[in-house]
């Protein structure tokens, strides 16, 4: 299994040393060759806006348009839930709009509200150690969105088909529990849910 990851800015060199960890290649993404035999889509933390000037600067935009329309798997974390999600907020900014879901960019303040908790969810029995580091909160999500873990009354890690959203950051943990699921859905087209497989609702792009 090849995994892409977005290499424009941010944190993807940890995202890169968890899937090294899981025994799974890194391909970082740069150009839209590089997703050439990937299987998989990771869009890290940093600043989205920048991250989308560069995705439509080097034709990266478009290539992620035609990888998800044949189905390809995404994960985006943080900076990469806001390129994820369909509409963005506070303020507004333009998005890929592959998954169903509505999310305020600077809901916390500018630099306030990095911080590390802890919460329960879908994906083990174990509550799952989550940092947040300026998060967007999401603010609404379609039907076809599954809420896999919530924290402090928001929803923080949602799926919907083979696209995986996280507002904390499970790189930035010891834990590889959060990657491993999107590695799942990568290999079967969807997770488990308490040992049972969930359906595959499909993702939604512009």
């Amino acid at each position: 299994m090849k995994i892409g990851i977005l290499a424009v800015q941010g944190d993807f060199e940890a995202h890169a040393k968890v899937l090294a960890k899981l025994g799974v290649e890194a391909v970082l993404v740069r150009a839209p060759g590089d997703l050439d035999g990937v299987e998989g889509v990771i869009l890290p933390g940093g600043e989205s806006s920048t991250q989308l000037h560069f995705l439509k600067e080097e034709g990266l935009k478009d290539a992620l348009e035609k990888f998800a329309a044949r189905g390809g798997a995404f994960f985006g974390t943080c900076a990469g839930a806001i390129l994820l999600a369909r509409e963005v907020r506070n303020p507004a900014q333009e998005s890929l709009g592959f998954a169903d879901l509505v999310v305020a960019r600077n809901a916390y303040g500018r630099q306030l509200a990095s911080h590390v908790t802890s919460a329960p969810s879908k994906l083990r029995t174990e509550p799952l150690e989550m940092v947040f580091i300026r998060a967007p909160i999401i603010e609404q999500q379609g039907s076809g969105v599954e809420t896999l873990a919530e924290a402090e009354g928001h929803p923080v890690l949602v799926r919907q088909g083979r696209v995986l959203v996280a507002t904390f950051h499970p790189e930035l943990t010891g834990d590889t529990t959060v990657h491993e699921y999107f590695l799942r859905l990568v290999s079967n087209g969807a997770g488990q849910d308490e040992g049972r497989k969930t359906k595959d609702e499909g993702i939604k792009t512009r």
